[in-house]
């Protein structure tokens, strides 16, 4: 061959296994370096210096899914069908380990099992091992099956013939494989005792490493910008950075046909708008940044939480990272309810024209849930026969009519100056508005008498459960009990959600929805303890003592209420805290938490002004812009793409972390650009 063919042989074959490098990389990637090229050199010198850095955002998530996809995955995950020690080849499925159960024993084996967090349920059947047999030369051989096993909570394993044999309790790790043996056994008759138990043939992942490597990553992110603020407010370098941005101004001006100095001075430039900067202005940083960080975390579990199952509903009582967002989005929008129907009360605004507008607002945000947002729109633009009817911006829009209709009729527009005189005055915030006490502890004993007297056609009064093999299987259609069958009776079962979170685990198989209609009575409740905080900061407006001494005051009460309605159990208390449900204990446990928040971010941010609640406050600017934008887009590029591993926690993370970036760079560009969108 040549010289001049070998070269252009060689440089063929370099730009095919290029192509066939770049064929193998993760959409990730791809779309994380073209995002990543938006803050370039084409941008203004003046928006380099802005305090925020939040242009390094997708920085971020491209450091993340770097990190993640690069090191944080073991390389068995998710990877092609195991060879398994029954000889077979299985495909584990994420949150999966190899159980292999051996038999000595003279009779078959039936193998059930039983998870931790499933409470009062019937064991379910794995499969059967068969007996110990004879091979060549006459040697016994042990029977033995191989299973896939759940590796989320601890299991109890349980060993079955004519009569129980033995249960094993353990915990299993993801792709680990793990072997059920005999230890000992006694057989004097068929059915004798044996002990069982549970050896480590394989090391499992550690699918928890993504998680730690997305945390150092956004902590370096951290780190970074905190440098660059430091070093932002050195003599030097402000002393460059101010010549830089005037020889760039000066540059503008003179390029420009109508430039003119006036548009810098403008008093309604970015300064001015920004609440916290300006000192005419009421806005509290510290709402729109508790609002941003409970709509960031909704986006991220919304979009899978690395299929992390802390990051998902819990399946029915309990607690996990998913389920506190949305009480506190609820909270924080009675907390603006107060403070802006105060400002169109202090003006004496007509009553009836803020009627007007809260109808138009709640049916606006009715409709948007209904039409917009509507998981069946792949089926057409309304498939009417299985549209859901309830929903999460629909939940929203009846709590604030119900809500800001209270206030509007019982709100004063200059609480501050009323009962100062009188002996009660430490309790102004709540008596100045016992009329709304009494609506919304009416509206409570209504939520309990229907919760625990209404009856429900083959279910025991006052049943709280899960139904599927809940309760040992006894009710097993009696899913939600009064929750669930109201919503049955007015929207119909075609009409609700289909697959509630405790459909897997439960073996549910009655439609439930958690936002249910029962549910929306403690939705107002959860608004109306955020409108108190809002009176609280309005009654002592510039008391910053007297502010934090009451929100800690409502989140001990309220913790209190809500260990002994549970009797600080998950699952044994008188109404235990159930998202599903919206049981008052849930409404009264994410109160207590949003309280206690809403005190460290409003010291942290409006008092000692330490943080200015980037990057949260932007995505609370623009909170219903987002979050529909999120629903809506949730199917496309980048927030969505083909990866080249499914079964990976660690892709599966990269991809979420990066989408809920993304709209965090959106709504920061969007409060740049002063575009906010409200209803």
């Amino acid at each position: 061959m040549q010289p001049r063919e070998r070269r252009a042989a060689e440089e063929e074959g370099r730009r095919r296994q290029h192509q066939r490098s770049r064929g193998d990389e993760s959409d990730s990637q791809r779309s994380s370096g073209a995002l990543g090229r938006l803050p370039s050199n084409r941008a203004k010198a003046g928006e380099l210096m802005e305090p925020a850095g939040l242009s390094l955002g997708l920085v971020a998530a491209l450091m993340v899914a770097l990190s993640v996809l690069v090191g944080g995955v073991d390389p068995r995950a998710g990877t092609a069908a195991e060879e398994l020690p029954d000889g077979k080849h299985h495909k584990l499925e994420m949150d999966q380990a190899v159980l292999t159960v051996y038999n000595k024993l003279s009779n078959e084996l039936v193998v059930s099992w039983l998870s931790d967090n499933c409470y009062q349920c019937k064991f379910q059947n794995l499969g059967n091992v068969p007996s110990e047999k004879v091979g060549e030369h006459q040697q016994k051989q042990p029977g033995k099956s191989t299973f896939a096993i759940s590796t989320k909570h601890a299991v109890t394993i349980q060993l079955n013939m004519t009569v129980e044999v033995c249960r094993v309790h353990g915990s299993f790790g993801e792709l680990g494989h793990y072997s059920l043996r005999e230890t000992k056994a006694n057989r004097s008759d068929a059915n004798g005792s044996v002990n069982y138990k549970i050896f480590m043939d394989k090391e499992p992942i550690n699918n928890n490493l993504p998680i730690l490597y997305a945390f150092l990553a956004y902590l370096g992110l951290v780190i970074f910008v905190c440098l660059g603020q430091f070093l932002k407010g050195l003599s030097p370098v402000k002393n460059l950075l101010s010549r830089l941005s005037n020889q760039v101004e000066m540059e503008r001006l003179i390029n420009s046909e109508l430039g003119s100095p006036i548009r810098v001075a403008d008093s309604t430039g970015p300064s001015n708008l920004v609440p916290g900067h300006n000192a005419g202005s009421r806005r509290l940083r510290s709402l729109d940044t508790l609002r941003g960080f409970a709509l960031v975390i909704m986006i991220f579990v919304n979009y899978g939480g690395g299929r992390y199952w802390f990051f998902k509903h819990e399946s029915w009582n309990g607690l996990t990272v998913a389920d506190l967002v949305f009480p506190w989005f609820v909270f924080i929008m009675g907390t603006s309810i107060a403070l802006s129907l105060n400002s169109a009360l202090q003006v004496h605004r007509s009553k009836w024209k803020l009627l007007v507008k809260v109808a138009w607002r709640t049916a606006a945000l009715i409709l948007l849930g209904i039409f917009i947002i509507n998981p069946n729109y792949c089926k057409g633009p309304l498939s009417w026969d299985t549209l859901r009817i309830p929903g999460v911006l629909q939940r929203l829009g009846l709590t604030y009519g119900v809500v800001a209709v209270l206030e509007v009729l019982c709100g004063k527009g200059y609480p501050e100056s009323l009962g100062l005189d009188n002996w009660w005055s430490p309790a102004r915030d709540i008596l100045l508005y016992w009329p709304q006490w009494i609506v919304i502890l009416l509206l409570e004993c209504v939520w309990l008498c229907l919760t625990f007297l209404l009856p429900v056609p083959g279910c025991p009064r006052g049943y709280l459960g899960p139904g599927g093999i809940g309760d040992f299987g006894q009710f097993a259609n009696c899913t939600g009990g009064a929750a669930g069958y109201i919503d049955r009776m007015v929207f119909g079962e075609k009409h609700i959600y289909q697959h509630p979170s405790c459909t897997m685990l439960y073996k549910t198989t009655v439609p439930f929805d958690p936002e249910n209609l029962l549910g929306l009575i403690n939705s107002i409740v959860m608004a109306f303890l955020g409108l108190q905080a809002g009176k609280i900061f309005l009654i002592y407006k510039g008391q910053h003592k007297p502010i934090l001494l009451r929100f800690l005051f409502w989140s001990i009460l309220l913790g209190v209420i809500s260990a002994f309605l549970t009797k600080c159990s998950r699952d044994h208390g008188f109404i235990p805290v159930n998202k599903n449900l919206w049981s008052f204990s849930y409404v009264t446990t994410l109160s207590c938490f949003a309280y206690m928040l809403l005190l460290l971010i409003y010291s942290v941010v409006d008092i000692k002004k330490y943080w200015t609640g980037t990057p949260f406050y932007y995505p609370g600017m623009n909170s219903i812009l987002v979050y529909v934008g999120h629903e809506v887009f949730e199917h496309y590029f980048p927030f969505r793409w083909k990866m080249l591993n499914d079964h990976s926690h660690g892709e599966h993370l990269a991809q979420n972390l990066l989408a809920t970036t993304i709209w965090i760079f959106i709504s920061y560009v969007l409060y740049k650009k002063k575009i906010f969108w409200k209803i």
